[in-house]
């Protein structure tokens, strides 16, 4: 089978696109033949080595200090099941799923094995492959978030970082939910956030959300850059502040700063494997009711993976990039 490899840390061109042996599926595991995957920009910080603080040393202990033992990146996945072991009883053969590998990566190739207990589901019957394959991320991330901020109708929603893959699933939620939602982001962006129904757009590069005098029931930070202590001062008394991808400082500021009475700061947690039925459940529900679509902004074949980690890196892409097999 065809794989992208990944020998040592640095730019786009250390994934070489090589023929590498196919996986055979252990007893828990289900073999997957992959038709799309995606580039995150965590996968260009794991690629490059340009992550949090916070997290440098725990990477570099699970992935290798000097090389990478893991040698094909990728973490979202949408495919068909190929293969089952003979202990696996939640997926048969010719299963279309989506799924998220985590730390285990390995995404961008033709097949990956996956044990049946990992982040795995059956696709929305109304999406594609390349549709699907950012679900796994953000369209669990945003519904997870979006279901913790306790939104109801009539209330104002702000999403910073919401051109991304998670922030514009999450406008779609956060506007079933009933709310008034405004989308932050740089000025090439806001076109596309228009399209998919946010009321209010912010251009980041003209204008500073926390300095406006505007008040919020819900602050999604999908980005982890706003001021910490200015977004708690954007919100309602009894608002919510949801940190997606927090920094050290907001990690130290959440856990010490005195939060004003009524106002909550909710971080990302472990997801339970109820939970994420629930997500998975909720999320399938509004994909094939029509109200929450995928935005694609480019699709790339496996040959050009390169280029589209070099395109993802520079912070433009709106919604998702697709790696098609």
């Amino acid at each position: 089978m065809r794989g992208i490899i990944w020998t040592k840390y640095g730019p786009p061109s250390v994934l070489q696109l090589k023929e590498i042996a196919k996986p055979t599926p252990r007893d828990n595991e289900i073999l997957i033949r992959i038709f799309a995957t995606t580039v995150l920009t965590a996968d260009c910080e794991l690629r490059s080595l340009k992550i949090p603080l916070a997290l440098m040393l725990p990477i570099r202990i699970y992935l290798g200090f000097t090389r990478p033992r893991v040698s094909i990146l990728g973490q979202e996945l949408a495919g068909e099941v190929e293969a089952v072991g003979k202990d696996v009883t939640r997926f048969r053969m010719r299963d279309q799923v989506f799924a998220w590998t985590g730390l285990r990566l390995g995404a961008y190739a033709e097949y990956t094995c996956l044990p049946e207990s990992s982040y795995i589901a059956i696709k929305p019957s109304n999406m594609t492959y390349e549709e699907s394959a950012s679900l796994a991320v953000g369209g669990l991330e945003a519904a997870h978030f979006m279901r913790r901020g306790d939104i109801r109708p009539g209330q104002k929603v702000l999403i910073n970082g919401a051109g991304g893959s998670i922030g514009s699933y999450a406008i779609q939620i956060a506007k079933y939910y009933g709310a008034e939602v405004t989308g932050v982001d740089s000025t090439k962006k806001l076109a596309m956030l228009r399209s998919i129904g946010v009321d209010h757009v912010i251009d980041y590069t003209q204008e500073d959300f926390t300095k406006s005098g505007k008040t919020y029931d819900v602050i999604f930070d999908v980005i982890g850059r706003s001021s910490f202590t200015q977004s708690i001062k954007s919100l309602k008394p009894n608002g919510r502040y949801l940190l997606g991808n927090p920094g050290l400082s907001q990690q130290i500021q959440a856990r010490w700063t005195s939060i004003p009475a009524g106002r909550k700061v909710i971080t990302w947690g472990e997801r339970s494997a109820r939970e994420f039925k629930e997500d998975i459940n909720f999320l399938k529900e509004l994909i094939e009711a029509g109200k929450v679509k995928t935005v694609i902004d480019r699709r790339y074949p496996m040959e050009q993976i390169a280029e589209a980690h070099s395109y993802v890196e520079q912070g433009h892409k709106k919604g998702n990039v697709v790696i098609t097999l």
